[in-house]
C-alpha cells in the first residue's frame, strides 16, 4: 500500500462492534479511504495516524458497566471530526460530561426515528420520518453542553446531537446497516459536509495509487503469482502486470478439477485481456491418480493440497532457476491477501517469507520470496471495482467465489472422471439459468453438489432409472460468515431442474437445501 493512500484515513475505532468492517466499508462506499483499528489503540497513535475524521463504532457493552471501554475526551479535543455510532455515540456522551441512563426502555431493530431538524448537517436533504436500526438498552437522557439535539425516537428522546463549531456528531443507531433507510446518507453528510473530505477514492485512483506502489516495491526484480482463476488472485496478477510487466510471470495449474470453461477463462481470455505471461500446468491425471477412491472430505482437501504444492514447487524451479536476461532473479511473490484477511489476522505487517503452510498452496521452506500484497488494503467489492478498472474480463470479475478444492468437495463420494463429468454439467445449466434470470449479483454463490454415492429411483421416458441426486445450494452473504439461502423464483428453480434431468441423463431428481449457516455451512464437505 502507498504512504498516498495510507495517509489521513478516516478511522473506525472498533469498541467490539459486529459491524465495525461494515462501517469501514461504507465509508469506502461514500469514496472516502477507511481503516478499523481498535478501541485500545491511543489518542497519541491515533493522531500519529493525521485522520481525516473518526468513526466510533458500536459495541456491546453499557458505557457504564465495570470494564467497559472508555473514551479518552482528548480524541474529541484534538479538533478533528467525529461521529459515534450507538455505543460510540454514547460513549461520546459520557466524555462530554451529558447524561447515559438505563431507562428501562431499549429499543431493537427497526424503530420509527423524527428528525427535528431536517436541515442540518447530518440530514441534509432526508425526510422528517424515517426508519432506523437500533439495538440498544441504555439511552442519552442528557445531551452534553453544546450539543444540539437534532433527532429523537420513542424511546431516546436524545437520538442524534450535532456540533458544527466542534464538528462531533452522533447517532444513536446503526447507519451502516441497510436497514437504516437513510443510513448512507448520513455517513456521507458527516464526511462530505461535517469533516468536509473529497471523494477521492475511486477505482482510478485506486489503480494508480497501488501499480506505484507495487512499481516501487518489486523495482527491477522478478515476481512469481500462483493464479487460480478467482477474483482476487486475478486482480493481484492483473495490477502487477500492469505495475512490472514482463517481470511478473503467473502459474497456473490445471487440476481438472474447475468448473466447465473455467480453465479457458484463465488461458485465453485473462492471457488476452492483460497480456500477462502465463505458464499452465496440466496435472489433471495427476491429481485424479491420487483422488481415486477417496471419500474422506479431509483426506480429499489433503491430497490435493500435497499435489498442488508439487506442482507450483516445479514451476517454482522451472522460473526462479533461471535469472532474466539482466541477471535478476524471482524474489517476489504475490497473494491476493485481502484487508478483512488483515484485520482477522491482528493486523500483521511486513515483508514475509512464505512457507508451506500458506495459502499460496505452499512452498519449501528453502524457497523464500518477499510478500507482495497489492489488495491488502480492498474489500470484496473494491477488489471487483479495480479488476474492472486494469480490464479484467467481467466473467472473472464477477465470479462466485469457488473453494480450493474445487469440484473435488462438491463431489459427495469419490472422485473420478465420470463423475466430474456429470457435475460440470449440471453445475453450468444451473449457472446459466441463474445468469439468464438476472440473479448473478443477487447471489453470492450457489454450490451445485452430487451426490455420488446416492442413488435414487425415477422414471425418464418409459423406464425406470436409478439415477444421482443434485442438490442446489444458492445463499446471499455479505461476507461468508453468514449466509442465508436465496429465494430463487420458483419458475427459476423448475427451469434447471428441467433441464438438468432432461440433458444430464445421469442424474433424475434436484433438490434444493434451504439451510442457513449456521447452523449448516455453505459447502457441503
Amino acid at each position: 500500500m502507498s504512504e498516498a493512500l495510507q495517509a489521513n484515513p478516516v478511522l473506525v475505532v472498533d469498541f467490539g462492534a459486529q459491524y465495525a468492517q461494515l462501517i469501514a466499508r461504507r465509508v469506502r462506499e461514500a469514496k472516502v479511504y477507511s481503516e478499523v483499528v481498535p478501541h485500545t489503540m491511543s489518542v497519541n497513535d491515533m493522531l500519529a495516524r493525521e485522520p481525516r475524521a473518526v468513526i466510533l463504532s458500536g459495541g456491546p457493552s453499557s458505557v457504564y458497566a465495570e470494564g467497559a471501554p472508555a473514551l479518552d475526551v482528548a480524541l474529541l479535543e484534538a479538533g478533528v471530526p467525529v461521529m459515534g455510532l450507538c455505543y460510540g455515540f454514547q460513549a461520546m456522551v459520557q466524555a462530554l460530561g451529558g447524561t447515559v441512563a438505563h431507562t428501562g426502555r431499549g429499543e431493537y431493530g427497526h424503530t420509527p426515528a423524527t428528525v427535528t431538524d431536517t436541515g442540518s448537517t447530518l440530514f441534509d436533504g432526508q425526510p422528517a420520518e424515517q426508519s432506523v436500526w437500533m439495538s440498544h438498552g441504555d439511552s442519552v437522557s442528557q445531551a452534553p453542553e453544546g450539543m444540539r439535539v437534532t433527532a429523537r425516537s420513542e424511546g431516546a428522546a436524545v437520538a442524534a446531537f450535532e456540533d458544527d463549531e466542534r464538528r462531533l456528531y452522533g447517532v444513536q443507531w446503526h447507519p451502516e446497516v441497510l436497514h437504516s433507510e437513510q443510513g448512507q446518507r448520513v455517513l456521507e453528510n458527516f464526511l462530505w459536509k461535517g469533516a468536509g473530505i473529497p471523494a477521492d477514492w475511486t477505482p482510478a485512483n485506486v489503480v494508480d495509487e497501488l501499480v506505484e506502489s507495487v512499481r516501487s516495491q518489486i523495482g527491477p526484480g522478478r515476481v512469481l503469482c500462483a493464479l487460480s482463476g478467482g477474483v482476487d488472485s486475478s486482480v493481484a496478477a492483473a495490477l502487477v502486470q500492469r505495475a512490472v510487466g514482463d517481470q511478473l510471470t503467473c502459474v497456473f495449474v490445471d487440476h481438472g478439477l474447475l468448473r466447465e470453461g473455467e480453465a479457458g477463462q484463465v488461458e485465453k481470455d485473462f492471457v488476452a485481456a492483460t497480456g500477462v505471461t502465463l505458464i499452465v500446468y496440466d496435472a489433471r491425471e495427476q491429481f485424479l491418480t491420487a483422488l481415486a477412491g477417496v471419500t474422506d472430505p479431509e483426506q480429499k482437501r489433503k491430497i490435493i493440497g500435497a499435489q498442488f504444492i508439487r506442482c507450483f514447487e516445479q514451476a517454482a524451479r522451472d522460473v526462479v532457476g533461471h535469472a532474466d536476461a539482466d541477471g535478476h532473479p524471482v524474489e517476489f511473490l504475490v497473494q491476493g491477501t485481502l484487508y478483512p484477511d488483515v484485520v482477522e489476522s491482528g493486523g500483521g505487517e511486513g515483508a514475509a517469507n512464505i512457507k508451506s503452510h500458506h495459502n499460496v498452496g505452499g512452498l519449501p521452506e528453502d524457497l523464500q520470496f518477499t510478500l507482495v500484497e497489492p489488495l491488502r488494503a480492498l474489500f470484496k467489492d473494491e477488489v471487483r471495482a479495480v479488476g474492472l478498472e486494469l480490464g479484467v474480463p467481467e466473467v472473472i470479475v464477477w465470479r462466485q467465489p469457488f473453494p480450493g478444492p474445487g469440484l473435488a468437495i462438491r463431489i459427495i463420494g469419490a472422485v473420478d472422471a465420470e463423475r466430474l463429468d456429470i457435475l460440470r454439467r449440471a453445475d453450468a445449466i444451473a449457472r446459466a439459468e441463474l445468469t439468464a434470470a438476472g440473479l448473478d449479483r443477487d447471489i453470492w454463490q450457489c454450490p451445485v453438489v452430487l451426490l455420488a454415492d446416492v442413488r435414487s429411483v425415477g422414471v425418464q421416458g418409459d423406464g425406470r432409472t436409478y439415477g444421482h441426486p443434485i442438490v442446489l445450494r444458492p445463499v446471499s452473504s455479505e461476507d461468508a460468515m453468514t449466509a442465508d439461502w436465496t429465494r430463487v423464483p420458483y419458475e427459476t428453480l423448475a427451469r434447471i431442474s428441467t433441464r438438468i434431468t432432461n440433458e444430464v441423463r445421469e442424474v433424475n431428481r434436484v433438490t434444493l437445501d434451504i439451510t442457513s449457516k449456521p447452523p449448516g455451512t455453505i459447502e457441503w464437505e
